[in-house]
């Protein structure tokens, strides 16, 4: 790039290519913003917006002086490692997705360390913030900037996370969200005990109750118990060889999570799992405010859009070079990621000038009209008529 950019002056211009990279002042959130004006249009020429997908990505890092490095669970290696973590926000069709926000996780440990923070440049306002925490501050940044609105995916480490998902019910947004099998509900038909009755003297009882013999179930508890009959199979879509199918079952529950500290019980949601022939036991569950009147094939087809997600990283870092910054700050890190962003959103918006079905050598572009009086090569001048 800087020999193309400047042939006569390769080393200064080399220099000022990092400096724009790693120290250069300029905002992430703000050429995000651009990008997703200018790329969402060009995906929603082949369908509206349908979710908005929470994911964080690792990057193995060793030492301790790179920002935000500490031990912690890496996706990338599938276990505890010494990595940076980033969390971000997607917005998708069911044909493409784009992120549109991106941070980096700040663990406590550096958080709380003013000689690391200052080293790595970490802003003075960046304060210790869960990753739920972090992905809700993104979406209510999305819903303030007026981004087309979608159902919010995650997967349990943030749908676990009871103020993550009241977050989003105050938001206005819908989710389906992974779960844990240990996450207790009250099942089908089973609600919390009421307050208990007033004595005439203090104030009047409030809160609900449970005791010994009325508790709430966990999930996976109440999956084993469900009848041969709810569990269906369903394909949600097509994969790169074979439909993708599973046997899922889906009833309505309330969640209970300190439900006994409160004076009205959680709202009913959607309990979906998913248990796949062969296996002992139910694989995944997770909690949804769909509709009411949602079908099972439809909550599946969201749950499962999650899988887009991954696609975005596996391009953004074998492709487009998202794993390869080697700096150490907090700038650099997170414009390095955002140009590769916009890269990506490049690629999308070319992608999406064609049909979402197309494939190499098989376009379907459609030809244009013939013009007005226009004969073909061998056609007679004169039709004949019968």
């Amino acid at each position: 790039m800087a020999a193309r950019l400047a042939p006569d002056n390769v080393r200064r211009m080399h220099q000022s290519l990092h400096h724009v990279v790693a120290d250069a002042a300029w905002s992430d959130p703000a050429l995000l913003s651009a990008v997703c004006d200018r790329v969402l249009p060009a995906m929603n020429r082949h369908g509206p917006v349908v979710a908005w997908i929470v994911d964080d990505t690792g990057f193995p890092k060793k030492g301790r002086h790179s920002v935000g490095v500490a031990r912690q669970y890496c996706g990338q290696l599938g276990k505890q490692e010494n990595c940076r973590v980033a969390v971000s926000l997607s917005v998708a069709t069911w044909n493409a997705s784009l992120p549109v926000a991106y941070r980096l996780y700040l663990p406590e440990l550096w958080a709380k360390d003013p000689q690391r923070r200052q080293k790595a440049g970490v802003p003075k306002q960046i304060e210790f913030q869960t990753k739920p925490q972090l992905a809700l501050e993104q979406i209510r940044q999305a819903a303030t900037a007026g981004i087309d609105r979608g159902v919010v995916l995650a997967d349990a480490a943030y749908g676990n996370d009871t103020d993550f998902r009241a977050g989003l019910t105050e938001l206005e947004l819908t989710y389906v969200v992974g779960i844990q099998s240990t996450t207790s509900v009250w099942g089908p038909g089973t609600d919390p005990l009421p307050a208990k009755n007033w004595s005439g003297t203090g104030r009047p009882p409030k809160l609900l109750r449970r005791d010994r013999r009325h508790r709430p179930i966990a999930v996976k508890e109440l999956a084993l118990k469900l009848h041969s009959a709810a569990w269906k199979n369903i394909t949600w879509r097509e994969g790169s060889d074979r439909k993708l199918k599973s046997r899922f079952a889906a009833v309505r529950v309330r969640p209970a999570h300190r439900d006994n500290w409160q004076a009205e019980p959680h709202a009913e949601e959607w309990l979906l799992v998913e248990w796949p022939r062969g296996e002992k036991q139910p694989t995944k569950y997770w909690l949804s405010t769909l509709p009411a009147e949602t079908t099972l094939r439809d909550l599946v087809k969201m749950a499962k859009h999650r899988w887009i997600i991954e696609r975005d990283y596996e391009e953004l870092k074998q492709e487009l070079g998202l794993g390869h910054f080697e700096g150490r700050g907090w700038r650099g890190f997170h414009h390095h990621a955002t140009l590769c962003i916009a890269a990506y959103g490049f690629l999308v918006q070319e992608r999406s000038r064609f049909f979402p079905w197309a494939r190499a050598g098989r376009l379907e572009i459609p030809a244009p009209g013939s013009p007005p009086g226009f004969q073909p090569r061998g056609r007679s001048a004169v039709m004949r008529t019968a």
